[in-house]
């Protein structure tokens, strides 16, 4: 069934969460800067372990949020001291610099930053699937062949974005090196593009993408770059995943576990229908989303997801192998060995 964005939506996120070091018995910290003094104690932050959490501002970061609240709460099994940050490179900087424990990031920067790094990171689950659109102003693009001759402007360079549409393109008989120009901005930079324009084309993943057409009404969705992939019957888009450092991981076992378990919660608490309005203050307290309205608007189109162990694998494998057939060098020049996925024998 086509996918259709809302018009009501806006603002900018695209694909990551969490970060950190070692095992520290400290007190509270989040994204919010509350003062953890005023925050309730049920949790003894004595028998805690720390976590250093990266988050990426966009669809993956939504899932989060319940997290991050329940954190500042001093509910959660961890101490998560968490941070929201806007580009990949900032997470994979933080991780190979072991400023961070566990993260979000694109499904793709984590294979080659494992490859680039021996090893040194693992993925923990996959939380973010398809979420990108190619978005039209007045040049009547209603299909990927359409796009031949055309400019781009597009986000996502070195991740997901970059590769599927490159894949997508060739697939249509389109090459992008030589038949499109692709502009590569960052978000806001594309929608300003975009609305100073009389005519223009872009690719965006939401709610970026519904930001912009709700600033500027003669841009319209002309193609879900979601149902393009399965059309090819390559199974689904495995965009977003959560990382942790295996040095992390082999040290803190427990707090893994504790992890997984309390990330799978709140993706599920975020996603259900019936928590779409404390869901959606949550994402604007923790600035995933400029606005409550905005979140509320987007969060049913971000794809959130939770799969880990074998489950994991079986769908980023699926995806990995489209990706390495298309270019080796966007997932790091080979597929991941088991020992990238955790929990997999």
């Amino acid at each position: 069934m086509k996918r259709k964005l809302s018009l009501l939506l806006c603002a900018a996120l695209t694909l990551s969460l969490l970060a950190g070091c070692g095992p520290k018995n400290t007190g509270n910290g989040s994204a919010s800067g509350s003062d953890s003094t005023s925050q309730s104690t049920s949790q003894n932050t004595e028998d805690r372990t720390q976590v250093d959490f990266m988050v990426l501002s966009g669809p993956t970061g939504v899932g989060a949020a319940k997290l991050l609240s329940d954190n500042d709460a001093g509910t959660t099994l961890n101490d998560y001291n968490a941070e929201v940050v806007t580009e990949n490179g900032q997470i994979q900087t933080a991780l190979t610099s072991g400023e961070v424990d566990i993260a979000a990031i694109a499904t793709n920067v984590a294979a080659n930053l494992a490859a680039q790094s021996d090893g040194s990171i693992q993925m923990l689950a996959v939380n973010t699937l398809g979420v990108l659109y190619i978005l039209d102003k007045n040049v009547g693009v209603t299909s990927l062949a359409d796009l031949s001759g055309k400019t781009i402007y597009a986000t996502g360079k070195g991740a997901n974005p970059e590769y599927i549409l490159n894949y997508l393109l060739t697939q249509n008989g389109v090459d992008p090196t030589t038949d499109v120009t692709i502009e590569w901005l960052t978000a806001e930079e594309v929608s300003a593009k975009m609305i100073s324009s009389d005519s223009a084309v872009c690719m965006l993943p939401v709610p970026a993408a519904t930001a912009l057409m709700a600033k500027d009404s003669a841009v319209k969705q002309a193609i879900s770059l979601s149902d393009a992939w399965d059309e090819l019957g390559n199974g689904s888009l495995a965009m977003g995943c959560v990382v942790a450092r295996t040095e992390f991981i082999e040290e803190n076992p427990q707090a893994v576990a504790d992890f997984l378990t309390e990330y799978e919660a709140s993706i599920n608490y975020m996603k259900d229908e019936a928590n779409v309005d404390t869901a959606s203050e949550l994402v604007a307290q923790y600035k995933i989303t400029p606005s409550a309205a905005i979140a509320a608007a987007a969060i049913p189109q971000c794809n959130l997801t939770f799969a880990s162990g074998q489950e994991m694998k079986d769908l980023v494998e699926g995806y990995f192998s489209v990706l390495f057939q298309a270019n080796p060098a966007s997932i790091g020049g080979g597929m991941p060995y088991d020992s990238f996925y955790y929990g997999v024998a």
